[in-house]
């Protein structure tokens, strides 16, 4: 928090009228504010997706058009009803042209009695009806309370200017675009993030990326639709109408066609200002979206914490507090629309009373017919509320902006994909060696200082140090979690950083200390190491982790269903089955973090055994505090403060009597 930042009464920050990020717990993407410029840029990135679905979107622009049909037939409809059907008037009555499909309409049924011409109309308006529906209101989406609950329901819901069969058929095209757009975009986006480095993945909490990943990325349809669709309507509409105005009444009310097009500009003028307070609104909504659910999934992710500690009160108050300030952010659109709405409203109703005035003058002076009425303010109108159309519309669209901008955000984070032009690394045959390797973390903390160091195949090296000293760090390191921020780690001579970040990991291991298990079958869980894995290398897997004697005394063996997380096993089993994941794989490296932290002696020792067995041929780097496995390495490397103090075996470091090692052995109550 900087100087210029004063705290606000939720516990974020406010400047200069900016949103606080803080106030959301954002942490990498804390940054949202947005021009009409980058707004720009993001919606024609969003366009570039309607690549994906050129037939479907053919379709949907075609049958899009066809929806035009009724409001430009409705209207002469409504004229012919006044003047030749309740007021018997020829069709020549007046100078007024009518345009040459209705023309065709009124050759057809000009010698008709008005029973008749009535009973043509009602025909016509019939096969409207089963074709079009009911014209303008047609299929629509529902709308939901907040900015996560509208995602649902715009992928589940149709929309289209008309109803009955080119509607419906019309809105199941616009569902299978906009299904078909977002799963493309949240696959993308949940590949991305799976790729991204481990430093950007320590900042970034889960519910941020559940909620991007299944409420951002649906709005992208809104933008592609939006900003193609509607415009070109709506420009279409406008054009056709002003068209039709000019034939039909050019002769006649020549002023009343500038009078259309003079809207348009007054309505883009007097909506677009508005466009900057949606954008913040709707990031800020769609940011307090996410804190609850980060709130949701860090208190479920640890339950038996919250419970054992009694913290169910405080956890319940905390989500309470971000659910509540969601809704709240969400009022804040819901205001911001009601004020666009309002503007829209007075305007559209200021220049239909005009319309409205200017028609009914000329049918009491005789220059126009009552039916005309009908003709002249729906088309008018239609003219000018395109432009406010296409100023709201813009506005509309900044609630997508703001969602497919926290979605492109992570897409351009600097991804591991990015190596994947790059060579595959030469099967290690020798060595890894780190060479004057130093590595920052992104907050500028130094981990480790000038560590050169060569770990050869056929060996079991512990590494080992008091806490802190960088010996994750180190590990790490070798299957590319982490670049070096100087130096290299080579694969007998090949720099992994040349080479793809796939093949390096396709050679390394990693056993995390934490226990991460799917809540799957035990055959499963040891399957997601090796897919091509038999029962025999599964079983053997298990034999040398110390856990086949215990999976083959469940009731279905390897097909049981492990509860959230391994939560039904004890730490010490999920512990040897995540040891037997790892050994299924069969890389040339395998590390593991603490592995025998939570066994038993026996269970230890016999583990220890299995990993000397399993160095034939590969390199075995194991993270340990244990003495009782730390001194049966074949080396052990000894870190303190991010460096380097002594390498060799427990017998040779332990007869240096001023040595760190033995100091730190005698610390632990070990002997020497």
């Amino acid at each position: 928090m900087t100087a210029a930042h004063e705290p606000t009464a939720a516990g974020g920050t406010a400047a200069s009228g900016h949103v606080s990020r803080e106030l959301f717990d954002d942490r990498i993407d804390t940054n949202a504010e947005l021009g009409n410029a980058a707004s720009l840029q993001l919606i024609v990135r969003a366009l570039g997706y309607l690549r994906l679905v050129p037939g479907l979107f053919a379709a949907k622009l075609t049958l899009a058009t066809l929806s035009l049909i009724p409001g430009l037939v409705t209207p002469w409809i409504g004229k012919i009803v006044v003047d030749q059907v309740l007021l018997a008037k020829p069709f020549d009555a007046t100078a007024v042209r009518l345009p040459p499909y209705i023309e065709a309409f009124a050759v057809a049924v000009a010698g008709y009695s008005p029973l008749s011409i009535m009973l043509a109309v009602s025909a016509l308006l019939l096969l409207m009806l089963l074709t079009f529906g009911r014209g303008g209101t047609g299929v629509t989406i529902a709308w939901g309370r907040d900015s996560a609950t509208q995602a649902d329901l715009a992928l589940n819901s149709g929309n289209s200017g008309s109803s009955s069969i080119v509607g419906v058929t019309e809105a199941l095209v616009h569902i299978r675009i906009t299904q078909r757009l977002a799963n493309h975009l949240r696959t993308q986006l949940l590949e991305r993030m799976a790729q991204l480095p481990m430093a950007t993945l320590d900042d970034h909490r889960i519910g941020d990326a559940v909620y991007r990943v299944l409420y951002d990325a649906p709005r992208l349809p809104g933008i592609c639709f939006g900003l193609t669709l509607s415009p070109l309507l709506t420009i279409a509409g406008v054009l056709i109408s002003l068209y039709l105005i000019q034939y039909s009444y050019g002769a006649v009310t020549p002023e009343l066609v500038w009078y259309a097009i003079f809207l348009v500009p007054i309505g883009l003028v007097a909506t677009l200002p508005v466009s900057g307070v949606m954008r913040r609104v709707e990031q800020a909504s769609r940011a307090a979206g996410t804190a609850t659910t980060n709130a949701i999934e860090e208190s479920m992710g640890n339950i038996r914490a919250v419970q054992s500690l009694g913290g169910s009160g405080a956890e319940h108050a905390k989500i309470d507090d971000r659910s509540r300030e969601s809704f709240r952010r969400y009022r804040h659109i819901f205001v911001a629309n009601l004020g666009v709405g309002f503007l829209s409203t007075v305007l559209s109703t200021g220049y239909a009373v005009f319309i409205g005035i200017f028609v009914t003058d000329r049918i009491i002076a005789g220059t126009l017919s009552p039916g005309d009425f009908f003709v002249l303010f729906g088309l008018a109108t239609s003219v000018g509320g395109a432009g406010l159309a296409l100023g709201t519309l813009w506005i509309q669209m900044q609630g997508s902006v703001a969602a497919v901008r926290r979605v492109f955000f992570f897409l351009d984070q600097p991804a591991e994909d990015a190596r994947a032009t790059l060579p595959p690394l030469p099967l290690l045959r020798h060595s890894v060696r780190l060479q004057s390797v130093e590595f920052d973390y992104p907050n500028g903390q130094r981990a480790l200082s000038q560590v050169d160091l060569e770990l050869r195949v056929g060996e079991m090296v512990a590494i080992v140090g008091p806490t802190g000293a960088g010996k994750t760090s180190l590990a790490q390191l070798i299957p590319g979690f982490h670049a070096p921020t100087r130096g290299c780690v080579l694969f007998d001579s090949a720099d992994i950083a040349e080479h793809s970040i796939t093949s390096v990991r396709a050679q390394v291991t990693y056993v995390f200390q934490e226990h991460l298990l799917l809540n799957d079958s035990i055959r499963n869980n040891l399957l997601l190491a090796n897919a091509s894995a038999d029962e025999a290398a599964m079983r053997e897997a298990c034999q040398t982790a110390g856990v086949l004697d215990f999976v083959d005394a469940l009731p279905a063996g390897l097909d049981t269903v492990l509860g959230n997380a391994g939560d039904t096993l004890s730490v010490g089993q999920k512990q040897r089955l995540c040891i037997a994941r790892g050994l299924v794989r069969n890389t040339p490296v395998l590390i593991l973090d603490e592995p025998t932290a939570a066994l038993d002696p026996v269970t230890e020792n016999a583990l220890v055994e299995a990993l000397h067995t399993a160095a034939r041929g590969r390199l075995v780097v194991v993270i340990a505090h244990r003495l009782s496995t730390i001194r049966r390495a074949d080396r052990i490397v000894f870190l303190d403060g991010g460096r380097v103090l002594s390498v060799g075996s427990h017998a040779e470091l332990m007869a240096d009597l001023e040595g760190p090692y033995r100091r730190f052995v005698l610390l632990q109550g070990g002997t020497a």
